[in-house]
């Protein structure tokens, strides 16, 4: 009987270990937004389009695989400071399909399908195909969603973290990192939790409702705002909150009457470095806020319950969790009226 128990105290033990992470089997092929992705080895030479991949690439440990990125809405993370002011930047936005292939890459890794797609605004996967360099897109901006439809795109079901963690696990099985990989997810997950417990022991009311703002393409006009199933759209469910836009587009264009009808208890402003649009900067939307006749009129606005987040964790990216984190510690600096 002692046998059997400690037998039985074993296997739960063991159960409770972490899965040891098996290692790559190459030739390697990967279906990546219905594109079959080959590799005959782990990629030495990577050119990231989009800060998403970077990033990911980075907190895999494999910043010594990347020769070149592009595409930065912001500062790189913190932790990534140092290893990232060595490698080129070809460009703060869209790099040219030269300034890419002439990097030399083995593996091209993108943030977004309409980079690197079917009409790619670098290049498409065929063109890179051709001159023999793999190409992968992050699963995030592909999975569930329809990127035919021009603009941001359209999703066919709410994002999810798991399209995240799909990303990171098949870019840890590209570079035969898995263990990496593994401990990422891991350490996202556990943020994820965090988040969602802290917000719970805040009580918030149950009809609490926000808008996330991107940025404008003039000053006054329609701003670019959340859909319900984008990245936004995931955290403000996962804490309960209203997202007043009903649209399934990732980012509409919403004329602020309608906003303001809608009188959201919060508004999310992105803060990035990209300066493509007026309203890119968050002083111009916190300026537009406070004198606009309409908006200014907006409970958020008198109650100043204005959160300023990166924008980065504003697409579908590990820095969506980031972002969740980020709402959370705001969410405890208010109060609502009940």
């Amino acid at each position: 009987m002692k046998r059997m128990l400690w037998l039985l105290g074993l296997a739960a033990a063991l159960a409770a270990l972490p899965a040891v992470a098996g290692s790559t089997h190459y030739p390697l092929t990967i279906d990546n937004c219905g594109t079959p992705v080959r590799v005959a080895a782990p990629p030495e030479r990577t050119v990231t389009v989009g800060q998403s991949a970077t990033e990911t690439l980075y907190a895999l440990g494999l910043a010594d695989k990347v020769v070149g990125t592009s595409v930065w809405f912001t500062p790189v993370l913190p932790q990534f400071r140092e290893v990232n002011a060595g490698i080129e930047r070809l460009a703060d936005n869209d790099p040219s399909f030269e300034s890419v292939v002439n990097r030399h890459p083995d593996l091209v890794t993108a943030q977004f399908e309409w980079h690197i797609g079917p009409t790619g605004s670098v290049g498409t996967r065929q063109q890179f195909r051709d001159l023999g360099i793999a190409t992968y897109i992050m699963p995030a901006d592909c999975e569930h969603k329809d990127n035919s439809t021009g603009g941001d795109g359209t999703r066919a079901a709410a994002f999810s973290p798991d399209s995240v963690y799909q990303g990171i696990s098949q870019l840890a099985a590209i570079y035969d990192v898995q263990s990496a990989g593994e401990q990422l997810i891991a350490s996202l997950k556990a943020k994820e939790a965090a988040a969602v417990s802290q917000a719970k022991a805040l009580d918030l009311p149950e009809d609490l409702s926000a808008v996330f703002w991107f940025s404008s393409p003039d000053d006054g006009v329609a701003p670019y705002v959340a859909g319900r199933k984008g990245a936004p759209g995931y955290m403000m469910k996962t804490l309960g909150i209203h997202n007043v836009i009903e649209s399934d587009d990732e980012w509409p264009t919403v004329d602020w009457e309608t906003i303001a009808r809608a009188n959201p208890d919060i508004i999310v402003i992105a803060r990035m470095d990209r300066r493509r649009y007026p309203a890119d900067s968050v002083e111009a939307k916190l300026a537009f806020l406070h004198s606009d006749p309409v908006a200014s009129q907006m409970m958020a606005v008198k109650q100043g319950h204005i959160v300023e987040m990166n924008a980065h964790a504003m697409s579908a990216t590990m820095r969506t969790i980031y972002g969740l984190e980020t709402l959370t510690d705001a969410l405890a600096t208010m109060s609502f009226p009940r």
